[in-house]
């Protein structure tokens, strides 16, 4: 099963002012690139925080929240876990599951990348500068990433494609 991260960073690293900021800032083939890939893997995972920047289910993928609260996660369709990443992965691959989308938080981004589940990244690279803000991922990692494309996305907008390189032990 491929495991995808996909994310939206302005120029300067950071994928939201805050923990409340809606990824609004995005143009649109940013946005058609988010629908394509998460359609196309079948299965998307988050955290609770982006989550509520959506607050619902999105159509066509199914959707797993991570959360230590399920009961506040009332939206028809929507999953939730604990689990860990390399658990997620094991169980959605026992399902048949072909795919899964990381789309966020930058908390969930890091554990994703940090369990070593992670095969590409879809990272677009907005024109804008916040200056501050949340970073792409929270914990220190060590990853070495091979670039697969570069293309253009809206105008000023890069998309970067990169393979997660693993070491031969």
């Amino acid at each position: 099963m491929k495991t995808v991260i996909v994310a939206a960073i302005t120029a300067d690293g950071f994928i939201a002012r805050d923990s409340a900021h809606h990824a609004d800032w995005t143009g649109k083939a940013d946005k058609k690139l988010f629908v394509d890939v998460t359609t196309e893997l079948g299965v998307m995972v988050m955290g609770a925080r982006t989550f509520a920047t959506i607050n619902r289910a999105l159509p066509g993928r199914r959707t797993i929240v991570y959360t230590s609260h399920p009961e506040a996660i009332t939206a028809e369709g929507v999953e939730t876990t604990q689990e860990t990443p390399q658990q997620l992965v094991a169980r959605l691959e026992k399902e048949g599951a072909h795919g899964l989308a990381v789309v966020g938080g930058s908390t969930i981004y890091g554990q994703f990348m940090a369990a070593g589940v992670v095969d590409e990244l879809y990272i677009s690279v907005a024109p804008l500068v916040f200056g501050t803000g949340v970073t792409l991922f929270n914990t220190s990692l060590q990853d070495k990433l091979e670039l697969v494309a570069c293309s253009n996305l809206d105008p000023g907008t890069i998309l970067l494609h990169y393979k997660v390189v693993r070491s031969r032990s």
